[in-house]
């Protein structure tokens, strides 16, 4: 069976209404080019200045993930929420949270974001996100109309033992929302990808954040999608938008038999 799916490629700032409009109007139009599945980047409802991230955050019961459901049931597709700053944190703090929709709007997951971006890269930015987010406790698989499906939230990217683990949980498909810095995504954003696909044999959704955010943040862009073999199948130009593409649950079967390295793993 083949689905479409899209990788909606936004540009987030401060004003969570204009996020949620834009995000929206996006969806909308990937579900009307005939996907089925549909995500949308990491902090689509919100990418404002750091003083104001305690007020931009929210419960999952709250006003964007409902917004988010309600949109998923309307627009009738499995909607990937890529990730809200959600409330209730040990110590205060929040978390950088994925979650994801079924096409009547049901909850079918939430997913925290394990690994947090705590570097400097030379951009003149300095990134501090465990100073008020906190780690989630372990990886989530869910169960959706395009098979088994893994979650993850953008420096995750870099660790591969969570998409192991996913795959070891049968996902066939893996999901990167993400906001990659222009610094780092020019040179690691689309080899990483094509390496979790490649390891795990598995279908790659990666929406993302693109352009200028307050503060002068910039982030790289290029939501794409990757095929079991390491294919770039669709990438978003510049701009927004939405790459849209394939998920073949045939490739994957296909790809998985004549290349079975999963049933190969020794550690």
């Amino acid at each position: 069976m083949t689905l479409l799916a899209a990788a909606v490629q936004m540009t987030s700032g401060a004003d969570k209404a204009k996020n949620l409009e834009v995000a929206s109007a996006l969806v909308r139009r990937a579900a009307q080019a005939g996907a089925s599945f549909v995500g949308v980047p990491e902090n689509f409802a919100w990418m404002g200045p750091e003083p104001e991230r305690d007020t931009a955050a929210e419960a999952l019961d709250g006003p964007t993930l409902k917004a988010m459901s309600e949109l998923a049931r309307d627009a009738r597709v499995t909607l990937l929420a890529g990730s809200v700053l959600e409330t209730g944190a040990p110590g205060g703090r929040l978390y950088n949270t994925s979650v994801l929709f079924g096409p009547n709007g049901d909850r079918l997951a939430a997913y925290r974001k394990m690994h947090l971006f705590d570097v400097e890269i030379g951009d003149g930015q300095t990134y501090r996100e465990s100073a008020a987010v906190a780690p989630g406790e372990g990886p989530v698989v869910a169960d959706t109309t395009l098979g088994k499906v893994g979650l993850s939230v953008c420096y995750d990217l870099r660790f591969p033992e969570l998409y192991r683990a996913c795959s070891k949980a049968g996902a066939t498909v893996l999901t990167v929302p993400a906001a990659f810095t222009l610094m780092t995504g020019k040179d690691h954003w689309e080899v990483l990808l094509r390496a979790r696909a490649i390891e795990n044999l598995c279908h790659v959704i990666a929406p993302a954040q693109w352009g200028v955010h307050p503060k002068d943040r910039r982030t790289y862009g290029h939501a794409m999608i990757i095929d079991p073999w390491g294919l770039v199948i669709a990438r978003a130009s510049e701009g927004e938008g939405f790459a849209l593409g394939p998920i073949d649950a045939e490739l994957t079967a296909r790809v998985r038999k004549g290349l079975p390295s999963l049933q190969h793993r020794r550690l």
